[in-house]
């Protein structure tokens, strides 16, 4: 960790928060995960349970954040659309879930800034590595965003694939269905020791390759 960024880290998130996660993952999360989508986890061994971390997954599914953390033994920090702040009590929830707000069509920078003050605060911070769902789950164009954060911040990266999450939903339905889901989380990944764009895609890659890779284990 850089020595700017770690004299204000802290070590955990919020106590409220992780009260509001234990919550939140046994009583609806973990029952859906494990009863509903007959849920398989690997190797949730690997996750650190303290001190910032950048979580780099897939996505195919609006479930997928809410499964993930889950799965990650602590929570876990994404962004969401500004308006969903200025709803009460759904504000305040969201918030303490580890939500932080993100102007639609705002530049990158932004999230990023506001990734950088999650890490700070003790977060593990979410980055689907393409940015948006894609419809099987493998990832085709991913983006820069998290090695950029893991650079900026000094933090390690994890790469998790969520399995089977792309069929929870039919198009032009919006109840899930029972399908089986499977979660693998990889190997740690130290960050990038510059900003440099070559160094930046080649990590970038490494996190791409790891997760295809965990994805074409299958169930």
């Amino acid at each position: 960790m850089n020595q700017e960024f770690a004299p204000f880290v802290r070590s955990r998130e919020p106590l409220s928060s992780l009260i509001l996660y234990h919550l939140f993952k046994w009583s609806v999360v973990s029952p859906m995960l494990h009863l509903y989508f007959q849920g398989r986890i690997y190797d949730a061994d690997r996750v650190p349970l303290a001190g910032p971390l950048v979580v780099v997954s897939n996505h195919a599914s609006d479930f997928d954040p809410p499964l993930l953390s889950s799965c990650m033994g602590r929570p876990v920090s994404y962004m969401a659309k500004e308006e969903l702040f200025e709803i009460p009590i759904l504000k305040q929830a969201i918030s303490l879930y580890g939500a932080y707000p993100v102007k639609r069509g705002s530049p990158d920078r932004s999230a990023i800034r506001a990734a950088l003050q999650q890490l700070e605060n003790g977060w593990a911070t979410g980055v689907f590595l393409q940015g948006t769902r894609t419809p099987d789950g493998r990832i085709t164009e991913p983006k820069l965003g998290a090695a950029l954060i893991a650079a900026k911040a000094k933090v390690p990266l994890l790469p998790v694939c969520l399995w089977g999450t792309h069929a929870i939903v039919n198009k032009g339905s919006y109840l899930p269905r029972s399908v089986p889901v499977t979660i693998r989380v990889g190997h740690l990944i130290p960050p990038p020791n510059s900003t440099d764009r070559e160094e930046l895609l080649t990590l970038t890659q490494k996190c791409t390759d790891e997760i295809n890779g965990l994805h074409d284990l299958g169930r």
